[in-house]
């Protein structure tokens, strides 16, 4: 018996009968790598409506669709004609459109769009930055005990070094000399980049993929670079740690926006809290959810919900001394290693007490 041949992928639809529309939207198409489903009008899109993983429909078929009573479904995109028609917005809600944009300012957002149908990827990694509220607070090596806790729970994991002076994550994981792209190598990357390619290519530790720096090279990254590279990482994995400066440049500041939760961590003491306040002051507009992680124990006996009362910040939790980290660290092994320790148990915690979720990406 002849071998059955693999099922074709689902390819996105384009409904559309205008021919330039659609001519630009196969443009987009190819530089996605992808090639889609055409129809013209929504009888004939009928069949290709339910399964197709996105649907692009021009403005010229949406009285068609609102009359052919296709079933509502999610990841159907509108092409505006008019930015002045201000009925489009109702034609968008009698088709069940998600968004409505216009080109060409919509173009590279469509061909991201595209991008992820074509690598078949799921959600967004839970992306988590890890920041110092002031100078030696273990911002890195909490980042790096996340990411090992993570990857130990089975979750495919990136570890991403923005900190271009902090001595380099694949350091702290022991990995200095192992072989993959650093941030030098991607400086020229721009736009949408392939995410399981680019994941690939990184050094990969401990059953992390991991992103650091190249130490014997300027380490100037432009934030377009930061952007495209964070969201390829994003794609391809389930969670991704961003250990990030907190005298942030624009850079910093991009690799900020593209997280959904900010860890800020800060001894319990006075000092300390006051110049976290500044870092707080600063970052906190970007970040989306920005939570404070206090180290005990404090010397005034200050607790840590005090501690993040005075930020006002939520307590994300606190971390305990760890006994021989140091140690550890000079013999390679990463910290978040000794499942029993108290850097690994808030780990654990924090991961699984995560209010936004973190979803085990299905293998590709």
């Amino acid at each position: 018996m002849a071998a059955l041949s693999p099922p074709r992928p689902a390819r996105p639809l384009l409904v559309t009968g205008d021919p330039t529309l659609l001519d630009e939207l196969l443009r987009l198409c190819a530089a996605a790598g992808i090639e889609p489903e055409v129809q013209p009008d929504a009888g004939a899109a009928r069949t290709a409506w339910p399964a197709a993983p996105l649907v692009i429909v021009g403005d010229d078929v949406t009285p068609g669709l609102a009359r052919c009573g296709l079933p509502r479904r999610e990841d159907v995109v509108l092409i505006g004609a008019d930015l002045d028609d201000g009925d489009v917005w109702r034609r968008a809600l009698d088709v069940g459109a998600d968004h409505v944009v216009f080109l060409p300012d919509a173009e590279a957002w469509i061909v991201d769009r595209l991008g992820d149908v074509a690598e078949g990827t799921g959600p967004d990694a839970h992306t988590i930055a890890v920041l110092g509220g002031c100078g030696g607070s273990g911002a890195s090596t909490l980042a790096c005990a996340l990411a090992v806790t993570a990857g130990r729970r089975g979750l495919n994991t990136a570890l991403v070094d923005v900190d271009p002076l902090g001595g380099g994550l694949d350091v702290l994981l022991g990995g200095e000399d192992e072989s993959g792209l650093r941030w030098p190598d991607l400086a020229s990357a721009r736009g949408r980049i392939d995410g399981g390619a680019l994941s690939d290519a990184l050094v990969h530790l401990h059953g992390l993929t991991v992103l650091s720096w190249d130490r014997e090279r300027p380490p100037g990254i432009p934030p377009e670079t930061i952007r495209s590279v964070v969201r390829a990482v994003r794609r391809r994995h389930d969670v991704a740690v961003l250990d990030v400066p907190r005298h942030t440049d624009s850079a910093g500041a991009e690799a900020l926006r593209q997280c959904d939760t900010g860890l800020l961590v800060v001894p319990a003491e006075v000092r300390a809290l006051a110049a976290a306040a500044q870092v707080s002051a600063r970052i906190g507009p970007m970040v989306r959810d920005l939570r404070a992680v206090v180290r005990q124990p404090s010397s005034s006996g200050l607790t840590s919900e005090a501690a993040a009362r005075g930020l006002g910040l939520p307590l994300a939790g606190e971390l305990r001394p760890e006994a021989g980290l140091s140690a550890a660290a000079e013999r390679g092994d990463p910290p978040g290693l000794r499942s029993r320790g108290p850097l690994a148990r808030f780990c654990r915690e924090y991961l699984a007490g995560n209010p936004a979720g973190v979803v085990r990406r299905e293998a590709a």
